[in-house]
């Protein structure tokens, strides 16, 4: 999924290819998955990774938060978790005789929900109902969260021990899920050569900045998508919905992100219009984890299955003209 821009590329196109060059010159090896996440932040969208620890997803959310200069928290999952450790609290002062709100990490523009799934569902549906509402509310007064605001989770394979699965109605708050997995031996090489680790992070330039962001929001809205991909979109989801392979398929939520998913990457390459190859790029990353497969798989295998599915599907749909 490189980045291949038109020379009449705007500004803001212009400035989220030297975010992904700079992302990119740590995360070796990886150019897909950050491109992926870029993808994410423009859509104004989340992003879920399962890997196992020590791939980069950590630094993937530093360099991204560093290169759009963004304030960064990050939240260690635990099975002790309680939502006031995310969200906050109301706390009394006895010198004023009141409560005053004390904010919790979730008010970033970049949060790191680390290991979401090690955590309590009760736990797991607070974040997630802030992500959907972009607001916390708690003793009945509504904070609202800052723009923007991206949650970056992670998950370890459901066969870790301690782990708690999300369910696939809070799957669906996320636009899209990716996999870093290990780099190849010429990335590794460079990494271990380079000595690549948190540190490094203040070594990358800040380029873009949070108005600049939302500024490239609003333009990625704007791209152009033709009827016929529209169709096109909405011909895979009826698939899903007819598939036998499969017990759920793609909402008309899921219809909807992967429409705003092919702008976004319309939009980070250069273009001002989308192409079939931005939408069959996106539909599996967008739609996998939205649909269930029919066999009742342990989560992680369902996972797999779900992917294949979705490449089937793909294979096998025509482009409507």
């Amino acid at each position: 999924m490189a980045v291949k821009q038109d020379e009449a590329a705007s500004l803001s196109q212009r400035k989220l290819a030297a975010v992904l060059k700079n992302v990119t010159s740590l995360i070796r090896g990886k150019d897909e998955a950050v491109e992926l996440a870029l993808v994410a932040l423009l859509a104004g969208g989340h992003v879920l990774i399962e890997d196992v620890p020590g791939v980069g997803k950590t630094m993937l959310a530093l360099a991204l938060a560093h290169s759009i200069k963004c304030p960064f928290r990050r939240i260690q999952f635990t099975n002790d978790t309680v939502p006031a450790d995310i969200l906050g609290m109301m706390v009394y002062s006895r010198k004023d005789e009141t409560f005053r709100f004390v904010q919790g990490p979730i008010f970033a523009g970049v949060v790191l929900a680390d290991e979401i799934n090690r955590s309590s569902p009760k736990t797991q549906s607070a974040l997630l109902e802030a992500m959907t509402e972009r607001k916390v509310s708690i003793e009945n007064r509504v904070f609202d969260l800052p723009e923007p605001f991206m949650v970056i989770a992670t998950q370890n394979p459901t066969e870790f021990h301690g782990t708690f699965p999300l369910p696939e109605s809070q799957l669906d708050r996320f636009l899209l899920r990716l996999r870093i997995g290990y780099p190849n031996r010429q990335a590794e090489r460079e990494i271990l050569q380079r000595d690549i680790g948190p540190d490094s992070i203040a070594e990358l330039p800040e380029v873009i900045d949070q108005a600049e962001v939302l500024a490239a929001r609003a333009e990625a809205a704007q791209v152009r998508i033709d009827d016929s991909l529209l169709d096109y979109i909405l011909d895979l989801a009826a698939r899903t919905r007819e598939d036998d392979r499969l017990s759920v398929g793609v909402s008309p939520r899921g219809t909807l992100m992967l429409k705003r998913a092919a702008q976004a990457l319309a939009f980070l390459r250069g273009r001002g219009y989308a192409l079939p190859d931005d939408v069959k790029a996106l539909a599996g990353p967008v739609w996998a984890h939205r649909v269930s497969p029919a066999g009742g798989a342990h989560a992680h295998g369902a996972a797999e299955e779900a992917e294949a599915i979705m490449a089937d599907i793909l294979e096998r749909t025509p482009l409507a003209v």
